[in-house]
């Protein structure tokens, strides 16, 4: 049977969608759960290649409809499908899912198929997500104290510090609840509750990486390998040479998960501070001479293997129990 190309470009409220079959068809359709379903039911007896961009919660209602169907999708980041295109020249929806339909075309044998999350994984990202909004809007709520000082010759300046000292309370209430659903639906889940265990077990690993790692490794069971872990966080050192002339020391690639990796810096942070074999190796390479930022970027990977290790042993970390 042959296979039936989709490719959809994905907005708030529609989704342009480009099918190639004999021919190159294109549809417009509300970004709705029912109007989605109606839609692809024609499809459900074909050979079906679905491809899409990654945009978040606009996802949602696609990976409602889809996780019904037995056709092969693919999410795949936009920076990714627009390094791939190269050079182009125009841009609109109707454009947008023909590239994406020819990408997927072409490249979906080398990229991962994705899978529908478990019920517990999809309220962690839904809940992960919502808390970075409001630690985004705690921040920019800080950031405003300081400019009410300019404020004292008229006078408003004691009020709108008042008004924005009770919402930046308001803000921490809602993260603090948000971090309790977490917990909650961790808990609820044995099979997440004993990996946050184990994970938690490693040296400067807390509650916000545990959450954040069993997000984005689908419960350890869509991403297993460390070293590809590393290399998504941004972490590994990449070679740059060309010939004899161009060549520089192997430094991180910018194409990473900037958050993720950010809570990594701060596990790192937190292990060097403990007594453990993480922070004689920080120590120790310091000693040597080495750049301070280097080192702990090498700290920022052996947690990311030390993790994985935890949960293919099964066994919590111990400094002395060699687990690689």
């Amino acid at each position: 049977m042959k296979n039936i190309i989709v490719g959809i470009d994905i907005s708030s409220k529609t989704l342009d969608i480009c099918v190639k079959e004999e021919s190159v068809n294109y549809f417009s359709i509300e970004n709705n759960v029912q109007v989605i379903k109606r839609f692809f039911k024609r499809y459900s007896d074909e050979n079906v290649i679905i491809g899409m961009e990654n945009t978040g919660r606009y996802n949602w209602n696609l990976f409602e409809v889809l996780e019904k169907f037995n056709f092969r999708v693919y999410v795949i980041s936009a920076l990714h499908i627009k390094k791939s295109i190269g050079l182009v020249r125009g841009k609109n929806d109707k454009i947008d899912a023909l590239r994406i339909c020819n990408f997927i075309e072409k490249n979906y044998q080398e990229n991962r198929e994705w899978k529908p999350s478990s019920r517990s994984i999809k309220k962690i990202k839904i809940l992960l997500t919502e808390r970075a909004l409001r630690i985004k809007i705690k921040k920019q709520l800080m950031a405003q104290q300081h400019d009410y000082k300019l404020m004292k010759g008229i006078g408003l300046d004691k009020e709108l510090k008042s008004l924005n000292v009770k919402l930046i309370k308001s803000v921490e209430e809602q993260i603090k609840a948000i971090e309790n659903d977490i917990e909650k639906v961790i808990h609820d889940d044995q099979s997440l509750s004993q990996k946050q265990k184990l994970i938690k077990s490693v040296p400067g690993v807390g509650q916000v990486l545990s959450w954040t790692l069993l997000s984005k490794t689908e419960g350890f069971t869509v991403i297993t390998d460390p070293r590809k872990m590393a290399c998504y966080s941004g972490v590994v050192p990449f070679d740059f040479q060309s010939g004899t002339s161009l060549k520089r020391r192997p430094r991180v690639s910018m194409l990473a998960d900037k958050g993720l990796k950010t809570i990594l810096h701060l596990a790192a942070m937190s292990a060097i501070r403990l007594d453990n074999d993480l922070s004689k190796y920080y120590h120790r390479k310091i000693d040597e001479g080495k750049n301070k930022m280097s080192v702990l970027n090498a700290v920022r990977n052996k947690i990311i293997h030390r993790v994985f290790a935890v949960i293919k042993k099964q066994i919590p970390y111990q400094k002395d129990l060699v687990l690689s």
